[in-house]
């Protein structure tokens, strides 16, 4: 009688394609995850230093992927059509357990709807803000993935209308960020006075935000200094270019005033405030993880706006507020977003106990702290039937 060879099971094989860094972040925590349970899983696909450096062979690089601006993705869409063309055969010819595709929906959806009906399991992480404009996607990220995998809870109510497949997993920055935050700490590490009392401004990250929002937020801050003498303003700018043009703007509204300047470091920033006035954004999420108190300002350019407001379906638009389903926070948009208007709201925040709203956004902290890196990594292990 012969002897019955016991044949290994072959490893973990995971297709994953990111397009920018936060993409390379999260891929990056979930190999880690996937690695804990599969060690000698096998990862390729297009990733950025992050993911690479925990052990996924790049078939291109992200930056091939992570292009802003109309004119340059024109510019480069011969190149990407190539490069999705290319991804969807390897792993047509070279299927994988499963495919993730983080974020980038322009890119992966795509990929992922021709992989689907090739029989492959396929993971779309990160939903895009679907349920907010442009709701008709739904139907095509559907018919493309498996399974969702989404950051907020309400993201998979608004799955769950459709009855297309969708986990939330809770928020990565949730997990990365204290339910208390250290504000001494912060203070400390910017080099801001420990007893001073601060405002912190983030007119966003883009050249139209910070043209935009600047001039409104240093009109009402010449407004708000008048009010109260001790306060302190301190500016985190994500990019040389982006403090040149506050200079530039400050120089024309508010020469005199006393602004600590930061490369940088806007979560740290945040976390050393007392208030904060912000652009709409994830810096609201990060705002409300950091408990603290703010006002969201916000404008488009007149045509933009027209446009948002007939493809916009949300009733707020921050964060903290979409969260909560209630006005936890200010919303100052467009033509409401003006220097006494911004004066008034921060005024109400500086004068008043924010302890009732510290435990709004504990609650609301807890509950989207649910160790998405090991979440994300379980879903992808039952489609991959690996668990």
């Amino acid at each position: 009688m012969s002897a019955v060879l016991s044949v290994p099971d072959a490893p973990l094989r995971i297709g994953i394609v990111a397009g920018e860094v936060s993409g390379d972040t999260l891929g990056a925590g979930l190999i880690r995850e996937l690695r804990r349970r599969h060690p000698d899983a096998v990862f390729e696909g297009i990733a950025g230093p992050q993911m690479q450096a925990e052990g996924c062979r790049a078939l291109f690089e992200m930056d091939e992927l992570a292009v802003m601006g109309i004119v340059e993705v024109l510019g480069r869409l011969p190149r990407i059509l190539q490069i999705r063309k290319r991804i969807i055969q390897h792993f047509s010819d070279n299927p994988p357990d499963v495919f993730v595709g983080i974020d980038a929906p322009d890119f992966n959806i795509g990929v992922e709807l021709k992989l689907r009906k090739a029989g492959i399991a396929t993971v779309h992480y990160v939903s895009p803000s679907v349920w907010a404009w442009r709701q008709g996607r739904i139907h095509k990220i559907k018919a493309a993935t498996d399974m969702v995998l989404a950051f907020l809870p309400f993201e998979k109510a608004f799955y769950d209308r459709f009855d297309a497949p969708c986990r939330f997993i809770g928020h990565t920055l949730a997990d990365q960020m204290p339910l208390v935050p250290d504000t001494l700490g912060a203070r400390e590490r910017l080099g801001l006075d420990p007893e001073g009392r601060y405002l912190a401004l983030l007119p966003g990250s883009r050249h139209a935000e910070v043209t935009l929002l600047s001039p409104v937020y240093l009109e009402a801050c010449k407004q708000l200094k008048v009010r109260y003498p001790d306060l302190r303003f301190v500016v985190p700018l994500v990019s040389e270019k982006r403090r040149q043009e506050f200079l530039d703007i400050k120089q024309e509204i508010a020469p005199g005033l006393d602004i600590t300047l930061i490369e940088g470091h806007g979560r740290e920033v945040m976390t050393a405030a007392d208030v904060i006035l912000l652009a709409s954004g994830t810096a609201t999420l990060e705002a409300m993880l950091a408990k603290k108190p703010m006002v969201v300002g916000y404008k488009l350019k007149d045509f933009s706006y027209w446009l948002a407001q007939r493809l916009v379906k949300t009733d707020y638009v921050s964060l903290p507020n979409l969260l909560a389903d209630q006005t936890l926070v200010a919303e100052l948009i467009q033509h409401e977003c003006t220097p006494g208007h911004i004066v008034d709201e921060v005024g109400k925040l500086l004068d008043n106990d924010p302890s009732e709203l510290v435990a709004h956004f504990t609650q609301l902290h807890k509950k989207i702290r649910c160790n998405a890196d090991e979440q994300a990594a379980l879903a992808v292990l039952e489609l991959a039937k690996k668990t």
